[in-house]
């Protein structure tokens, strides 16, 4: 199994909490808001990814068609 997408998982969190934070303190709210929107959408491609990965693997440890 590869770890490596836990790694980039937790990275994109760390990287869009900092922005975030970032940029709310100069004022920034709305673009705050789309900047963690935009991580959360990222990741979630990623996770869809693994789980058709997943699913694939099911079918063909299974031999569904």
């Amino acid at each position: 199994m590869d770890y490596n997408i836990i790694f980039k998982i937790a990275a994109i969190g760390i990287l869009t909490a900092v922005v975030s934070q970032v940029l709310k303190n100069i004022g920034k709210d709305e673009i705050s808001t789309f900047t963690t929107l935009a991580g959360v959408i990222i990741v979630l491609i990623m996770s869809i990814n693994l789980i058709s990965e997943l699913f694939e693997a099911v079918k063909q440890l299974f031999l569904i068609y």
